[in-house]
């Protein structure tokens, strides 16, 4: 009975179901639990096991649930095989499945000749004769398009990966490679990039002129076939993703050809046009072309949209005119914000290219506003004209928006980003020094009254505020009771107090630790020359 699905019984024809699954089919047998089955039938004779007895072989029959063997369960059912005597399902005339497969394999494998197994095939064969399946490789090796390949392979006993190669692409050949592989008869290699070398070279024939042709097949040798021999194993990805990007340089050098122009002749309008006539999948020559201006074969200058994979989120259409009409419309985002939203919502060009924009690129007339964007030029009217005139200003002034300034993007340090573009009111108030606000006087060789710490600290102005708190901090903690340091303190422990100016006495514990006993700077007692004198005191130097 076959294998397949069971099909759904049929009380009618079979009122008495079966003792072991319970289903209405015809019976095959009627064993000492009941009538059985033919799909029962069939699992008696597949299960094998040792019995509550220690006999190991088939056990067809049930004993409380549990598989029996003949004996035990007194059921009567020939498996044993006329061959080899070994107790299993049995095939035909008697003899088992792995018997029948045995005979099958040395005949397939065998050299006419001789009538043996070939030398080289024999771990092949082995390994057949022995599978824990005999019916699957019995299945197998019987099909007409397996025993076709085999008699191919054995035309020539020689076996190698070129010469399964040379044969007809196949799944079975792949199989059959497989086995040889992993039984020592062929070494290992990379399959993907082996099928990757055979199908460039094949689909390096679809190009239709010669001088194209010879471009494809260092494109695939210098540039895909190097980037995969330095991985460890091609991916699948990485091998769909080589032949995909071969076959669309291919129909864009063909597209060249009949537009009767050379690949050293490719001009952006040419590119523009073959991209935008048709799919998505044609931003893929990206890859082509950026190898192509590397080894200058093409223009430098020419570009192409990269090739998006479509798994980052797309913004819906509804989305988008909410958008534009917050770009237009809204006055809380700043002019250049607005700016660059039109330029890529509306016009779909890159941040990129919006990034190096600047007002050299810009021509404000009375009725039209043109950016010019590498070799295309940008007409906005009005309304869009608005958020260029409001930036417009005359070439003297040098700040943020001036014309070697970026447009979109400002060019200014991180430093200088909080600061306005616009000049101080004549009424403010002057800006004191940075030095003035620690307490210092501008040059650093003059000393502030005010500070009586012996040095100018090295801070950044952005920081003056904190860096001065930080830094009267840490001299109150690190040097309160140094000897000979007056220490300037304010009144009340606040920095906002009145200084009080206090002179500490010389402690003895310092000269312990390896001050010098004479009075000293604070620069000596922190500097590494203050370090080196310590030392020599400890030393008795």
């Amino acid at each position: 009975m076959s294998r397949g699905p069971r099909k759904p019984g049929n009380p009618d024809q079979n009122p008495e179901p079966c003792a072991r699954c319970g289903g209405h089919y015809p019976a095959s047998a009627t064993w000492p639990d009941g009538r059985v089955c033919g799909y029962c039938y069939q699992g008696a004779k597949r299960t094998t096991g040792t019995c509550a007895c220690g006999h190991t072989g088939v056990l067809p029959g049930r004993i409380g649930g549990r598989p029996a063997c003949r004996t035990c369960s007194g059921v009567t059912l020939n498996v044993d095989c006329s061959h080899c005597g070994a107790e299993a399902e049995l095939h035909s005339s008697g003899r088992c499945w792995r018997c029948t497969l045995i005979d099958e394999v040395n005949v397939s494998l065998a050299d006419p000749g001789t009538g043996a197994v070939y030398p080289t095939l024999r771990p092949l064969a082995e390994a057949l004769r022995l599978m824990p399946r005999p019916n699957s490789g019995l299945t197998w090796i019987r099909q007409p398009h397996v025993q076709q390949f085999l008699r191919e392979l054995l035309d020539d006993p020689t076996v190698t990966h070129e010469r399964l190669d040379s044969l007809q692409a196949s799944r079975t050949r792949e199989h059959v490679r497989g086995l040889l592989v992993e039984h020592g008869i062929l070494p290992r290699r990379d399959e993907r990039l082996a099928r990757y070398k055979n199908w460039s070279t094949q689909a390096a024939e679809r190009v239709d002129d010669p001088d194209h042709r010879e471009v494809i097949e260092r494109f695939v040798r210098w540039h895909m076939l190097r980037r995969m021999n330095q991985m460890e194993v091609v991916t699948q990805g990485t091998f769909l993703r080589s032949k995909q990007t071969v076959t669309v340089a291919i129909d864009l050098l063909n597209w060249l050809t009949t537009r009767e122009t050379s690949l050293a002749a490719l001009s952006q309008a040419d590119l523009d046009q073959w991209q935008a006539t048709g799919p998505s999948t044609r931003e893929i020559a990206s890859r082509f072309l950026g190898w192509a201006v590397k080894t200058r074969l093409v223009d430098g200058k020419l570009r192409m949209t990269p090739h998006r994979r479509g798994t980052s989120p797309r913004l819906p259409a509804a989305d988008q005119r909410r958008a534009l009409d917050q770009a237009v419309h809204e006055t809380s985002l700043t002019a250049r914000d607005r700016l660059v939203a039109l330029l890529v919502l509306v016009f779909a060009q890159q941040m990129e290219d919006v990034a190096k924009l600047t007002w050299q690129d810009v021509k404000v007339a009375d009725d039209v506003v043109t950016l010019t964007l590498g070799p295309v030029e940008i007409a906005l009217t009005d309304p869009l004209d608005d958020l260029v005139r409001v930036r417009s200003v005359p070439v003297e002034q040098k700040h943020c928006s001036a014309p070697e300034q970026p447009v979109g993007v400002p060019r200014a340090s991180p430093r200088q980003a909080h600061r306005s573009s616009a000049p101080p009111a004549k009424d403010a108030a002057p800006v004191p020094h940075p030095r003035r606000a620690l307490g210092h006087a501008a040059r650093t060789d003059a000393r502030d009254p005010r500070c009586d710490l012996g040095r100018v600290p090295r801070l950044l102005p952005r920081h003056h505020r904190p860096a001065r708190h930080r830094c009267q901090r840490n001299v109150r903690q690190l040097h309160r009771g140094h000897p000979y340091i007056t220490v300037t303190e304010p009144a009340g422990g606040t920095t906002s107090s009145p200084a009080s100016t206090t002179t500490k006495p010389l402690d003895n514990r310092y000269l312990d630790q390896g001050y010098p006993s004479e009075p000293t700077s604070f620069r000596q007692g922190v500097s590494r020359q203050g370090r080196l004198a310590r030392g020599r005191s400890k030393l008795g130097g």
